[in-house]
């Protein structure tokens, strides 16, 4: 069975439908509430990590867990489902019985009921949690560790992060404070503390490790911590913790082959999450710093190709459509290489350090630019207000003309290319016809459709243009090209060598 990444929210099913969901866990029975705890209006973070081994290792996470367990919650949602599942086929003999409880056709609504985990961050009753534990929710009941429960109300959610802010009516609950996810205590290989509603059987612990940082699943701003430390479904939303009882992650995904814990689990990281919850507080939103360009990572090919370039670190940008980037000036084929004195090494760095300033910041890059490094100063828009208006710049039409280089067949755009490969009327730059399958660039991807824009960051037109540029590179000891490609009006770079040119 493929193993697949899966958020850790457990839905409350029927117990006899157990053998039936394979990688969906099942909450049977009610939460039993464990032993009560004295609230108190302070932050509940010892003050100093709870070791006993010289060489660091805890005797025991007991103290640890009786200090910061009275601020952890567990979630129920209440969802109000339409009924009317229309009629089911004919059942195998004996299973009638089994499935009635699934029959829903008069259009009655029904209510479903999914269990999750959370953390509280303020005495006054501000509660982090997954989004994925309260989206599309009617109802959201927050248990607490004493056996005390309230109803919450959403302050805002970001899916982007998956994350959730919410509020209960509370004075002097207890709480607990973020740590640093980037900091000493949170090194690969440090002991790490996860807590939550596992398989809705009520507030559990599990212990292990750091196992790797910085991984990235699927979204933009992923920043997680990897552990080893058993999180299951239901975990989802609940805080992972170092020694110092700070919050480093909250618990979100599984990577498992049948959605139980195998020991490799992601928190996200309390450097986003901070930021997040900061923003949610204040405005019910989120409000990201946006650049506004596209930018593709960097590879070792390209190096030889861009001048000046050192290594294969940085963000390369592909496009720069209407937006803060273009007012300051920055170029599509420069390179970011830093953000506000920040080095960048990809463009997944670059989107969480724009992402994270203020909207409205006047923000220094370096840029590097036909072999020089130059500052470019940058006032930052709103992401949210302008990633829908983003467009692939207009284009020219040209002369028809053909020819084979750089192991493609090329030809100006004419209008019955562009029909055959449904390209726009105005597209400029030269339409690849054809891919020799044994070149380098069938390797990186290129196909029949793909229209190359620039060479070595200048626009090519017709293919004596192309010529051209790679008769200077070859002339300046360059060993390979870099070419702008558009395909379906996205961007991207691609080094191709020179030797294959003809």
């Amino acid at each position: 069975m493929t193993s697949q990444i899966s958020p850790t929210v457990a839905a409350r099913r029927p117990a006899a439908a157990a053998a039936l969901l394979i990688g969906t866990a099942l909450a049977v029975g009610a939460v039993v509430p464990l032993t009560a705890q004295e609230s108190s209006g302070t932050a509940v973070t010892p003050e100093a990590p709870l070791t006993s081994h010289e060489d660091g290792r805890p005797a025991s996470f007991a103290e640890l867990a009786e200090q910061v367990s009275p601020a952890v919650v567990n979630i129920t949602t209440t969802t109000l489902v339409a009924g009317g599942i229309g009629p089911m086929p004919p059942l195998p003999e004996g299973f009638e019985d089994f499935f009635e409880n699934f029959r829903n056709n008069d259009g009655t609504p029904r209510r479903s009921s999914a269990l999750g985990s959370g953390f509280v961050i303020s005495p006054d009753g501000y509660i982090v949690t997954n989004n994925h534990v309260i989206e599309g929710a009617d109802e959201i009941r927050v248990e607490f560790y004493s056996g005390e429960t309230m109803d919450a109300e959403i302050v805002g959610t970001d899916p982007n992060t998956d994350i959730a802010l919410l509020k209960v009516d509370g004075t002097d609950l207890p709480h607990v404070e973020f740590g640093d996810s980037d900091g000493p205590d949170a090194e690969v290989g440090d002991w790490v503390l996860a807590m939550g509603n596992p398989l809705g059987q009520g507030f559990s612990v599990s212990a292990g490790i750091i196992s790797a940082r910085n991984r990235a699943l699927s979204g933009t701003y992923d920043d997680y911590i990897q552990t080893d430390a058993a999180i299951n479904q239901g975990n989802s939303g609940g805080p992972l913790f170092n020694m110092r009882g700070e919050v480093i992650g909250v618990n979100t995904a599984i990577l498992s082959p049948n959605g139980g814990s195998i020991g490799i689990g992601f928190a996200m990281s309390s450097a986003v999450v901070k930021d997040v919850v900061a923003q949610l507080k204040e405005y019910g939103e989120t409000r990201r710093g946006w650049l506004g360009v596209r930018i593709q990572d960097l590879t070792p090919d390209m190096v030889d190709a861009i001048e000046g370039l050192a290594s294969a670190h940085g963000a390369l940008v592909t496009d720069v459509p209407e937006g803060p980037a273009a007012e300051a000036g920055i170029r599509s084929g420069d390179v970011i290489l830093t953000f506000e004195g920040n080095q960048i090494d990809d463009t997944r760095e670059l989107v969480r350090l724009v992402g994270a300033a203020p909207v409205g910041e006047t923000v220094t890059l370096e840029v590097l630019r036909d072999g020089q490094v130059m500052p470019i100063e940058v006032t930052l828009g709103r992401r949210e207000e302008a990633e829908a208006s983003i467009l692939p710049a207009s284009t020219q039409n040209g002369a028809p003309r053909s020819s084979e280089m750089l192991g493609l067949s090329l030809s100006e755009p004419a209008p019955e290319l562009l029909q055959k490969f449904g390209l726009d009327e105005n597209t400029e730059g030269l339409v690849v016809t054809a891919v020799d399958p044994e070149s380098n660039a069938a390797d990186k991807g290129l196909q029949p459709g793909d229209v190359i824009a620039e060479a070595s960051q200048t626009p090519v037109r017709t293919v004596a243009e192309l010529k051209e540029v790679i008769d200077a590179a070859r002339e300046a000891g360059r060993k390979s090209v870099l070419l702008l490609i558009r395909r379906a009006g996205e961007p991207r770079f691609v080094a191709l060598p020179i030797d294959e040119a003809g």
